[in-house]
């Protein structure tokens, strides 16, 4: 049974999960077609665990062929939303049982089929089950925050080569999106703006750190980039909560999100890349003076890592990581790709 333990000497959380190991190739690099059928490609619905989601056909039967996007518990799952709800306090340590929910968001019925050449309205589908799946979670006090998450490639962590995605919700504030929270609310209790709006006005002045600018979203390398061509979509305009985006948002987003996974494809050969969804924290229960505080100081956004580099021993030993490529120098190289 997996459980979530605090850790007191670095104030962050950490998931041990036993199960996982017995995932698809966990330890070891095989071909999945020594391992049989995928189970994620249409027509082998009987290989995943019953949908929890799916889009097609509105005759369609459930875990049935004719989807174009199928939402499936993970069957190594990190969380379970059968556990109790429990938390668990010594001295020094504290400890969750493994509560939450764990699911795989199958993006195509196609088992080759990279984001980037996908349809917009295919990738829009996609979005809009990832938003669905958002409103589902967050209606369960129990759940803090939903991730979504993809793994794209062997080097970025997949185990599967089907194109898919992998939404978790915690039952926790990770400390990632703990530490985006506190400084935009520290930032919009002084200054009254939200602090990745006035960053994104410095920015759009100088342009150098800027890829593109198109269909109400800017794309955009970080001043302080962690990794060589990390990239990150944001709206232009404010919003928070990527939940509450309707199928045309969603359309747009697809049309800016195939651009730049395009444009980094082309210039880096088709790299392994995680993509990840930083949102609002569920609002559903707070008090109506956070949830104007998050509302007005939070900035929802897409991040793309491209896997270039490795975490070795310096990163590893104080948090640091090493960027051998500005990130004026990623923009400018993302900017010239032809399309």
């Amino acid at each position: 049974m997996s459980e979530l333990r605090f850790d007191p000497i670095r104030k962050r959380w950490v998931i041990i999960a036993p199960e996982r190991k017995m995932r698809p190739f966990a330890f070891c690099e095989r071909d999945e077609a020594e391992e049989g059928e995928c189970p994620f490609c249409e027509g082998k619905e009987n290989l995943t665990p019953p949908e929890t989601f799916a889009i097609g056909p509105s005759n369609r039967e459930a875990n049935s062929p004719g989807w174009r996007v199928r939402v499936v518990p993970n069957k190594f799952p990190a969380l379970r939303p059968d556990i109790n709800f429990e938390i668990g306090e010594s001295r020094y340590f504290k400890i969750l049982k493994g509560f939450g929910y764990h699911e795989v968001i199958i993006e195509t019925p196609r088992h080759d089929y990279p984001l980037w050449e996908r349809r917009i309205e295919e990738i829009r589908d996609m979005l809009i089950a990832i938003r669905e799946r958002i409103k589902f979670f967050y209606q369960d006090v129990r759940i803090s925050y939903v991730l979504l998450f993809g793994n794209y490639g062997r080097g970025a962590g997949a185990s599967l080569s089907h194109p898919h995605s992998q939404i978790v919700a915690l039952p926790i504030i990770p400390e990632i999106i703990e530490n985006e929270v506190r400084a935009g609310r520290t930032h919009y209790l002084k200054n009254k703006r939200c602090l990745i709006c006035d960053i994104l006005s410095e920015e759009l002045k100088s342009g150098k750190r800027i890829v593109t600018q198109t269909n109400g979203y800017i794309v955009w390398e970080p001043y302080a980039s962690s990794h060589p061509f990390e990239t990150w979509i944001l709206p232009e305009n404010h919003e928070c909560d990527f939940s509450v985006l309707d199928n045309n948002e969603l359309k747009k987003t697809a049309s800016v999100l195939k651009e730049t996974l395009l444009r980094i494809n082309k210039f880096l050969k088709n790299p392994p890349f995680n993509l990840v969804l930083h949102t609002a924290y569920n609002l559903k229960y707070a008090t109506k003076n956070e949830k104007d505080i998050v509302r007005n100081s939070y900035h929802w956004h897409f991040e793309i890592i491209s896997r270039m580099s490795h975490i070795a021993g310096f990163e590893w030993g104080t948090g640091i990581n090493i960027n051998p490529v500005s990130p004026e120098e990623a923009a400018n190289c993302l900017r010239e790709v032809d399309l």
